[in-house]
This record gives structure tokens, sequence and C-alpha cells, in this order.
């Protein structure tokens, strides 16, 4: 497996681990947090297509470090994973440091 792609599927893995086991916050649970995961996936779509558009790329990756596939619009699979990882990480440590998931929201 090439090492961007295991290092974004072992960011994903530690991410729902951390969340099963330590944070416990249950968010995953919640139809706010799969919202919110969508519109960002939405933004993410536009945005990192845009930067990585294979006819004139603003960020370039090393293929060798990469599975190659890119869905959609020339968007390396390793960028929703890391994107998933990254936000989730920021709800989840936001919720634990004090807020419930209905307090987000205000």
């Amino acid at each position: 497996m090439p090492e961007y792609t295991a290092l974004a599927v072992v960011s994903v893995v530690l991410t729902v681990l951390a969340e099963r086991f330590w944070l416990r916050t249950g968010v995953f649970r919640t139809a706010k947090y799969w919202l919110a995961m969508a519109i960002v996936f939405f933004f993410q779509v536009l945005v990192d297509g845009w930067l990585t558009k294979l006819s004139a790329p603003i960020v370039i990756y090393d293929e060798a470090q990469t599975t190659g596939v890119r869905i959609p619009w020339d968007v390396p699979v390793e960028d929703y994973l890391f994107g998933f990882s990254m936000v989730t990480l920021t709800i989840l440590l936001w919720v634990r440091l004090g807020r419930s998931p209905e307090e987000v929201d205000r």
C-alpha cells in the first residue's frame, strides 16, 4: 500500500477508535454530524477538485504514494479520508471538551 494511502487509512482508523474507546461523544449516532459531513464533503469536492485537477493542478501528488484513484473531478480518494479524520476529530474534541451535540447548533 502506498505511504500516503496507508497514512490516510490509519488516520481514519485512529479517529474512529478514539471516538469508540476514548472520547465516547456519541456524535456518530447523530443526524447533525452526518449532515455536517455531507456539507463538508460537498465543499471538499469543489475546492479539492479545483486544486488537484489533472488539467492544471495547483497541488501535485507523487502518484507512487497514492492509489491513483481520483473521484470525482480528479480528487485523490486519500484526501477524503484525511478530510474525514480532520473534521471528525475536531468535532469530537469540541464536543468532548464541554459542548454537547445540541449546543453545537447554537
